[in-house]
């Protein structure tokens, strides 16, 4: 299945390419050929306001851009992980779509999480000292 709207084609495309080592190079480019140009226009406002207001624009349309492309990452990951999830006989399939829940609710099941961390990392030092004990 394949991105099929245009913004989502558009956002694909544009973040491979300003992704890539010549993007930086022409980005690169322009701001020493504007630095060179600054003695031959008198370092004036106008000069300035040229790099401030074609960063400023270019910075804002790749917020967009960047969002995208990682709203579409993240999603696919959470897909992936909620597979695995589904797939494994012992997981517990409560945890698919986590994503979805209120922060509350995150908090509560992460907070399980580490307490079952907390005894396996006991168990692990309690093992590790009744094995060094019978030796």
């Amino acid at each position: 299945m394949r991105t099929t709207s245009r913004f989502g084609r558009l956002a694909r495309l544009t973040a491979h390419a300003m992704g890539q080592p010549a993007a930086f190079g022409t980005a690169l480019a322009i701001i020493i050929l504007w630095a060179i140009s600054g003695p031959i226009f008198g370092f004036s406002d106008t000069w300035q306001l040229i790099i401030n207001t074609g960063t400023t624009i270019i910075t804002f349309l790749m917020v967009f851009i960047i969002q995208n492309t990682q709203n579409r990452d993240a999603e696919a990951m959470h897909i992936k992980l909620d597979e695995l999830i589904r797939a494994m006989d012992q997981a517990q399939n409560a945890l698919l779509n986590l994503e979805e829940l209120e922060e509350d609710d995150l908090e509560r099941i992460r907070a399980n999480y580490l307490r079952l961390a907390e005894r396996a990392r006991v168990e692990l030092r309690d093992d590790g000292h009744s094995s060094t004990e019978n030796t």
